[in-house]
């Protein structure tokens, strides 16, 4: 806290909110999560720019009146399933101007917001590239995983990150600790944190409707809906078994840049659990809260038809997907394979699971929501 403070000139955090789960995090990363040399500078410099951007976002609102007046309405936030195809998804959204996606590079500087000249272009969008590119060259395997470009649509976690209550510090550590006490928070005031940075951003200029995604809400609708009461929720779905073999491929990639130690057995366990209890917790959150609808989308569907599965989206949003609109997304798939950053390749055995227990563990889920089996590799 006191490197952000000197980095920024800045010291007031605003609420303390967030000194739980940093407390947490730091001991838990001390204790657990076996950082190589990498890790060991990289990881307390997340930390610390984490913290940093909350000081400045904390400090453009209290020097700029506007930004409490700022009305984040009805926001579109696309809620699960991990590697569902959320972020296909929300780059499909973001070729529609009319939406207002957050940005990679402007969830980690937010402040001062910038103004439609400065969106996508700019210092802050080339330093965030650049600061990508030195990770994908510290390991290579990220981009053929998960690439994101900084001028595009990032996850929420990134800014729920700054209030410390978000699955990102799990996926680039391995902190079951850390793991454990996330969900049994309350995670309000991550969600309150990331709607004072979404008026933040939005007091620069660039308007629009705001288009939202992270898996990590499906564990936290309770908090997401009591901050955005008029949200419009949207859950894709893909089969679990898949899902499982490709999110502990994700973590492993991810985190074996900041650890040298074989986390495998742990992110088997733990991330197929967090599936588990990402399904258990949207399905109670739908029993208790049927006013609330939530719009159900068919990964095989947005994959087969992106264009077709998008327009019928924005139906069931009340939304129109005029033509405009609906020929930008289809340049954007033509343009953009999947793949073009090489395949990525995972194995049910790379991680000790079987396709089958998976199946039957899941089977609820697949039948009611009738997922399409795929057929991953064994």
């Amino acid at each position: 806290m006191a490197e952000a403070a000197a980095q920024t000139g800045l010291d007031d955090f605003g609420s303390d909110s967030f000194r739980e789960g940093l407390e947490v995090y730091c001991r838990s990363v001390t204790e657990e999560a076996e950082l190589n040399p990498v890790g060991a500078f990289a990881v307390p410099g997340a930390v610390q720019s984490a913290l940093a951007n909350r000081l400045r976002v904390v400090d453009w609102a209290a020097r700029h009146e506007q930004v409490a007046a700022q009305s984040i309405t009805a926001p579109i936030v696309v809620i699960g399933m991990f590697r569902a195809g959320t972020t296909l998804l929300s780059y499909l959204f973001d070729q529609d101007r009319r939406n207002r996606a957050l940005l990679g590079w402007e969830a980690g500087v937010s402040a001062p917001p910038p103004t439609p000249a400065e969106h996508r272009a700019g210092p802050r969008v080339e330093a965030a590239r650049a600061q990508a590119a030195m990770l994908e060259q510290l390991n290579p395997a990220i981009p053929t995983v998960h690439h994101e470009e900084a001028d595009g649509p990032t996850e929420c976690i990134s800014v729920m990150a700054q209030d410390f209550k978000s699955l990102s510090w799990e996926a680039i550590t391995n902190v079951a600790g850390y793991g454990r006490w996330l969900l049994g928070a309350d995670q309000r005031s991550a969600y309150e944190y990331h709607r004072l940075t979404l008026q933040v951003l939005q007091s620069g200029g660039v308007g629009g409707q705001w288009t939202l995604k992270s898996p990590h809400h499906a564990i936290a609708l309770d908090a997401l809906t009591a901050v955005y009461p008029d949200a419009r929720l949207v859950l894709l779905h893909r089969d679990p078994v898949v899902l499982c073999a490709s999110v502990c491929s994700l973590i492993r990639t991810l985190s074996s840049t900041f650890s040298d130690a074989d986390h495998t057995a742990y992110i088997a366990e733990h991330w197929t659990a967090m599936l588990e209890e990402s399904v258990r917790r949207i399905d109670a959150f739908r029993s208790a809260r049927p006013d609330i609808p939530v719009v159900d989308v068919s990964y095989a569907e947005l994959v087969e038809r992106p264009v077709a599965t998008v327009a019928a989206l924005y139906d069931a949003l009340g939304l129109d997907l005029d033509a405009t609109a609906a020929a930008a997304v289809g340049a954007y798939v033509e343009s953009h394979p999947k793949g073009r950053f090489g395949v990525h390749g995972y194995r049910l055995a790379d991680f000790g699971l079987d396709g089958d227990a998976l199946a039957e563990r899941f089977a609820g889920y697949i039948a009611r929501y009738d997922v399409a089996r795929e057929h991953p590799r064994a």
